[in-house]
């Protein structure tokens, strides 16, 4: 986040770093400038007019409400107040409307999954109109923090250089006791599940998919399966989608649709062996996407796959963009 704010166009007045107050008094570095951190309290929200959180659920119900009455707009980006019905779930370049109603004061910032597909899916369904959403995600370890990307590198070194993966439990025997926060070893494997288990063996990773892709939308009805997987990559998320739309489509225009969407960047030419994959994407902002095929028995389906980064639209620079909307709306 702070590094997206050094690079962005400054819409800011002062930028207030404020943290636990173990962090308190420690100096940041923002747009070039120094900047001492401050202890969380009352009082560290005094004059501050948008208010981007970065925090637990449970931290985020306690003090985004305690920012709002002290007159700030909080862009949440923890999951304490997605699906609350006043408070607007923002991508701006599929819904920025939606952030102008804000009874709460709140505006929330999707889950990193759903980010990482929706600015092209919401380009397709602006021309398409979306019928039905199947997907499944390959998702980096970086989404659960730092404890999935440590949890990766240490797995790596026991198995790099070994003959290992070729037997039943060998990779687990040799990680041992360093599986992290993952359920399986995610060093030379993928592990089909993400988030915490919900009723019916959904995981609620999937049921943020299923329930935000509405949202921002606007398609309460939405007919949505997600299948999310963990796999040992470090930072990007990558969906397989497929995707059915009211109207008859075909690659060449959603090729069109998808060239001209803004955050989104078209790589699609198999024939030259072209297509995002996150060891490419990792580090850059927009959605990329590849593989475009029309379904072969629907003419109003289309395939895709997508790559994001999950640090930054699918997370901070996602809020940023929403706390640049505010800030214009504030300026007014």
């Amino acid at each position: 986040m702070l590094g997206i704010l050094s690079e962005r166009a400054d819409v800011w007045g002062e930028i207030r770093l404020i943290a636990s107050p173990r962090s308190a008094g420690r100096k940041l570095t923002v747009r070039g400038e120094q900047v001492e951190v401050v202890a969380l309290g009352e009082d560290a929200f005094n004059g501050i007019d948008v208010a981007m959180f970065d925090v637990p659920d449970e931290v985020a119900a306690q003090w985004v409400p305690v920012a709002v009455s002290k007159g700030a707009v909080v862009v949440d980006n923890s999951g304490a107040f997605r699906m609350d019905p006043d408070v607007p779930l923002v991508v701006p370049e599929v819904n920025a409307h939606t952030a102008r109603v804000r009874p709460r004061g709140i505006i929330a910032n999707p889950n990193c999954t759903t980010l990482s597909m929706i600015v092209a899916l919401g380009a397709l369904h602006a021309e398409y109109g979306l019928s039905e959403l199947i997907v499944s995600s390959y998702q980096a370890v970086s989404g659960v923090g730092k404890a999935g990307v440590d949890t990766l590198r240490a797995q790596l070194s026991a198995v790099c250089g070994t003959e290992l993966g070729a037997k039943p439990g060998d990779v687990r025997r040799a990680v041992g006791d360093t599986l992290g926060p993952f359920p399986a070893p995610i060093a030379l494997n993928v592990v089909p599940w993400a988030g915490t288990l919900q009723e019916d063996g959904w995981s609620s990773e999937e049921l943020k998919v299923r329930n935000e892709t509405r949202k921002i939308l606007g398609m309460p009805e939405l007919p949505v399966t997600a299948t999310c997987v963990r796999v040992p990559v470090l930072t990007t998320h990558s969906l397989a989608v497929h995707a059915r739309f009211e109207n008859e489509v075909t690659v060449a225009g959603a090729h069109e649709i998808l060239a001209a969407a803004p955050g989104v960047v078209l790589c699609d030419d198999p024939a030259e062996e072209e297509y995002p994959t996150p060891s490419d994407v990792v580090g850059t902002d927009p959605t990329w996407v590849g593989r475009v095929r029309r379904s072969l028995d629907d003419p109003r389906a289309l395939e895709l796959f997508v790559c994001g980064d999950n640090l930054r639209k699918g997370a901070a620079l996602n809020a940023a963009q929403i706390g640049e909307l505010l800030a214009g709306e504030l300026r007014r």
